[in-house]
């Protein structure tokens, strides 16, 4: 007996050794599959700013951010508070939301929830505002999109539609459909009185 109380401790110590390894190769497969499943970021970054130059060396665009976080699995990454600002020989374009998503390679954001594009005011252009609640753009093409309803003024001009393309380089908007609009000419309204 004395022999056997003297091994009990190593023969319980080698099945409990053998049990632990068997558990551990039957659960190892499934958590490697669920990880690479799993939608969990690799990185987050607080009050980023990222620029994109053109060939030149001139800032094309700039995109703020207060925070920012990468997801691996596809490559997005998720924006809060972003702003970004799209340089023209112009004025400036400058679009912000609550949140945006970016693609792989930043080719296409995704801005989302009070979305609002200003372009300031430039030569005898006021400044023009438009407002929707998504709206996505393509830096490199200078194009934004929506399918949603938006509202674009300025200084004389209130016009709503359902859905948009506007071309931020060439300033030209197209309104998808349901389109209403209202002009006011402050000239003729200074010859009335």
């Amino acid at each position: 007996m004395t022999r056997f109380s003297q091994l009990f401790p190593l023969l319980l110590l080698a099945v409990l050794a053998g049990l632990t390894f068997w558990l551990d190769q039957a659960i190892k497969p499934g958590e490697r599959v669920a990880a690479a499943e799993r939608h969990d970021p690799d990185f987050i970054a607080d009050d980023i700013v990222a620029r994109r130059m053109d060939a030149k060396g001139d800032v094309k665009h700039t995109l703020y951010a207060a925070r920012m976080t990468h997801y691996p699995d596809d490559d997005s990454t998720h924006l809060e508070s972003p702003r970004l600002i799209a340089n023209s020989d112009r004025a400036p374009m400058t679009i912000t939301s609550r949140t945006a998503k970016v693609s792989s390679g930043g080719e296409h954001v995704y801005f989302e929830t009070d979305v609002r594009a200003t372009r300031a005011a430039y030569a005898d252009h006021s400044e023009m505002v438009m407002e929707t609640s998504f709206l996505h753009v393509t830096p490199d093409e200078n194009i934004a999109r929506t399918d949603r309803p938006v509202t674009i003024t300025d200084a004389n001009t209130v016009a709503q539609a359902i859905g948009l393309e506007l071309n931020s380089e060439t300033r030209v908007v197209k309104f998808l459909s349901q389109f209403r609009g209202s002009y006011h000419d402050p000239k003729r309204s200074a010859t009335r009185r």
